[in-house]
């Protein structure tokens, strides 16, 4: 995990600073494409907004295409809120559209190539830095939690007696998307023997935790709580749900910011194999 995963809330809504650098760097080209339109009298942020979506949508259609059996119908496969994006293959539409552009319409060469040029170093002069001070994977941390019975555990004591990879789900009642995701976990931890999946309530106590499991017929084992949210601010998790990925060896590697679907956690999990 390097520091782009990480979360933060603005108000009722929660982005990874990956997703709010991608924001900023888009704004910059923005700004860039306008000012270097306006000297060569071409205007270039409509091309802009369809370079990005293009982009991101080429980043879905492979991302789906990869787990086409993972999704049940069209409408699962149109609903983005999963994250499930293939970031490479977006970059390559993206990049193979621009070309073309500056092949076919001339007159935008200058201002497109300068704008794609300032996002791409927006991003890089702040992304770069942040993910050099990640340059080792982070263990899983040691904070103080608890069982709906109410005994004392943390995450390296369950680790060390299942001793395989562990996959961290922080969630709370009140979160539509952690509803939502959760018979993905039900089944994935019923059919998945050689994974560990751990369910951290954040800020809940455990006669409502026990109530909302009952009312949604939900059986889950591995139900924790954290009181104080104290797993959240270690781990950077300020928005949930987020679920965190640590491998047989306890390091984390990888994070998910969101809702998960079937296809988004086989991805993630792919990289615990």
């Amino acid at each position: 995990m390097n520091a782009l995963q990480q979360s933060i809330a603005l108000g009722p809504l929660g982005f990874s600073l990956g997703q709010v650098l991608v924001m900023l760097a888009f704004g910059m080209a923005l700004l860039a494409g306008a000012l270097i339109g306006r000297r060569h009298r071409t205007p270039v942020a409509d091309t802009l907004f369809t370079l990005l979506l293009l982009s991101l949508a080429g980043a879905r259609v492979l991302f789906v295409t990869r787990y086409w059996g993972s999704y049940d119908d069209m409408i699962s496969m149109l609903d983005i809120r999963d994250g499930g994006f293939d970031p490479l293959g977006g970059l390559v539409v993206g990049l193979a559209y621009a070309l073309w552009l500056m092949w076919r319409l001339p007159a935008q060469r200058v201002p497109l190539a300068g704008a794609l040029l300032t996002g791409a170093l927006t991003w890089g002069f702040i992304a770069g830095p942040l993910m050099l001070m990640e340059k080792s994977a982070r263990p899983i941390p040691d904070t103080s939690l608890a069982t709906l019975g109410g005994n004392p555990t943390d995450l390296p004591s369950l680790a060390a007696t299942e001793g395989q990879p562990m996959v961290v789900n922080l969630w709370a009642t009140w979160c539509p998307p952690c509803i939502r995701e959760m018979p993905v976990f039900e089944q994935a931890q019923k059919e998945i023997d050689d994974i560990t999946f751990v369910f951290v309530n954040q800020g809940e106590n455990a006669r409502h935790v026990n109530r909302f499991l009952t009312e949604h017929s939900l059986d889950l084992d591995n139900v924790l709580l954290d009181a104080t949210n104290a797993l959240g601010e270690v781990t950077g998790s300020m928005a949930m749900p987020t679920t965190l990925f640590y491998d047989a060896d306890g390091r984390l590697s990888n994070t998910h910011f969101g809702e998960l679907s079937r296809a988004t956690l086989h991805n993630g999990l792919e990289r615990l194999r």
